[in-house]
């Protein structure tokens, strides 16, 4: 196992040195700059900022710099404030990882309860009745859902305000966050877990005279957990991050935000450093995942 992990530890910052290279060449080839605005600036103040950040420099360079600093811990300065990345990342982050670490709860619980209950009440009232809410929530867009909370419990009923560093505000951009993961988890948990129980080890124990419960929750539950595993790994660390639209719309001031405003703002060095933190928490998740699949299904075996 040890072997394993250190493997799968060496392709993770393969994928996470990829992912830097692409994204800042890719960056790099988009027509304008930084410095572009609508009041255009002198070719000398443009020439000067260039050569304040390092841009006047060739390309291949400009990135050997920028990964050597990656390397010793500095992401740099935004190129329109001057602030320093990892400062305004340790300001926004705490904000986006509480929303999307309790909107990646309450999707992983009810969707787990929801999929077992739809297979446990197959063609009955229970089942068609969260199909057809988790086929809803699978169709409607995020920031559709996210409207039409705001405009119904902000708004016109003002239960809720639009943003405040209370726990009430959380709720509603908690539920616009949950809604497709839980639909999707509800139906992954219902397809898995008739998978399961139509298993022969199922049958055994049910001829053997084991209790429902043991049979549902020891056996059953826990061999259908594994697919939600695989989809949970990667989406708590995009959930994580902060969904863009849903911090915007709620005026959530997460890394999500940030993110948006810096693509808007040509911020490359914001833009670098917030896309390598979300590769970095995709790549982590899924290397803790396929860790938990041999707690969760001991006959699974690490080569």
């Amino acid at each position: 196992m040890g072997r394993y992990i250190i493997k799968r530890l060496l392709l993770a910052v393969l994928t996470v040195f990829i992912i830097c290279a692409l994204t800042f060449f890719v960056m790099h080839a988009v027509p304008g700059g930084p410095f572009n605005r609508e009041k255009a600036l002198s070719e000398a103040t443009v020439a000067a900022l260039n050569a304040r950040y390092g841009l006047d420099k060739p390309l291949m360079e400009q990135f050997l710099l920028y990964m050597k600093g990656i390397f010793h811990g500095d992401f740099g300065v935004s190129l329109k404030n001057g602030r320093e990345i990892s400062k305004i990342i340790g300001e926004s982050f705490p904000i986006s990882a509480k929303l999307g670490l309790e909107a990646m709860a309450v999707a992983l619980v009810l969707g787990t309860v929801f999929g077992s209950t739809a297979a446990l009440t197959r063609n009955k009232w229970p089942d068609r009745l969260i199909v057809f809410f988790s086929t809803l929530f699978t169709a409607v867009p995020s920031f559709v859902l996210a409207t039409l909370l705001l405009l119904v419990f902000c708004i016109e009923l003002g239960w809720v305000p639009v943003w405040s560093p209370t726990t009430q505000s959380y709720v509603l951009p908690v539920i616009a966050l949950s809604a497709y993961p839980m639909a999707y988890i509800t139906r992954l948990s219902k397809t898995s877990m008739l998978d399961a129980l139509s298993q022969d080890y199922i049958r055994t124990a049910r001829a053997k005279g084991v209790s429902r419960f043991i049979l549902i929750f020891k056996h059953a539950l826990r061999n259908s957990l594994i697919p939600v595993i695989t989809y949970a790994g990667p989406q708590i660390a995009y959930i994580i991050t902060g969904s863009m639209v849903i911090e915007t719309v709620f005026t959530v001031g997460g890394l999500g935000s940030k993110f948006v405003s810096a693509i808007g703002n040509r911020d490359y060095t914001l833009i670098m450093a917030t896309t390598i933190f979300l590769a970095t928490l995709m790549v982590v998740a899924n290397v803790i995942c396929d860790l938990l699949y041999k707690l969760v299904d001991p006959r699974i075996k690490y080569d």
